[in-house]
């Protein structure tokens, strides 16, 4: 069970129930209790944000615009290392910019890479700060460990309207059905030598509807000798399922 309870505009905490992670029932709580901002560096765009809780801080980029709300969001989350920028040069700073301002993107970074469960709160974390900024439509965009992140975190929170893993492990996928009725998006690279296609053709099997398969021919696992159709494809999916029909995000 995930409870969110907002105290003057900042996610307070959060409940998260999964007995599939350890071999006894876990209880793993975490709290918002502060905001921090950090220098993100010339090499990115967006605004460095820092969701400080009580297992320790989670740093994040943000791309909003505070003069124009969006009640719209994605969560970006990176592979077992973490990091910003996601595969395909940067796909995650590139259409985080270009959402903004329809779309609020926040780009966050693992407190734990490669620990499934903490990656999962720090995914809920930062969707319960969107939550309590006033978004109450929000996707998930995982690669690679991510991908199997984002799966596992979209049911704890109706707040969630769609997932999209690319790359993705099988491990910590295994409950995708548990996806539906939000609609998901698996993106892999025929020529993936890191996790084999095969592993998102088995997630696309035990997923159900509204559910598919991109395959792009001679990628490989970081997707950049897609990257433009990739860009192109994730960021028409977004488009498609968080704006009305007609808007623009200007």
């Amino acid at each position: 069970m995930l409870t969110s309870r907002p105290r003057t505009g900042i996610p307070k905490r959060l409940l998260y129930e999964e007995k599939n992670m350890s071999n006894e029932s876990e209880d793993i709580s975490i709290g918002i209790t502060g905001l921090a901002e950090w220098d993100i560096g010339q090499e990115q765009s967006g605004r460095g944000l820092t969701l400080l809780t009580n297992r320790g801080p989670i740093q994040t980029i943000i791309h909003h615009d505070p003069s124009k709300p969006s009640y719209r969001g994605v969560v970006w989350v990176g592979g077992a290392r973490g990091g910003f920028d996601g595969p395909g040069g940067g796909l995650y700073r590139i259409l985080g910019a270009e959402l903004s301002p329809g779309v609020t993107s926040i780009r966050a970074n693992y407190r734990k890479p490669n620990d499934l469960a903490e990656c999962v709160m720090d995914t809920l974390a930062a969707v319960s700060f969107l939550s309590g900024t006033g978004h109450t439509d929000i996707l998930l965009v995982g690669h690679s460990f991510g991908g199997a992140v984002v799966i596992k975190a979209a049911p704890f929170s109706d707040l969630v309207k769609g997932v999209v893993s690319l790359s993705s492990q099988t491990y910590g996928a295994s409950e995708v059905a548990d996806v539906s009725p939000r609609p998901l998006l698996l993106v892999h690279g025929e020529n993936d030598t890191v996790l084999s296609p095969d592993s998102s053709r088995r997630i696309l099997e035990w997923a159900r509807e509204p559910k598919e398969l991109k395959l792009y021919p001679g990628a490989g696992h970081r997707l950049i000798e897609c990257s433009q159709e990739l860009k192109e494809l994730v960021g028409g999916w977004i488009r498609n399922h968080l704006c009305l029909t007609g808007e623009t995000d200007s």
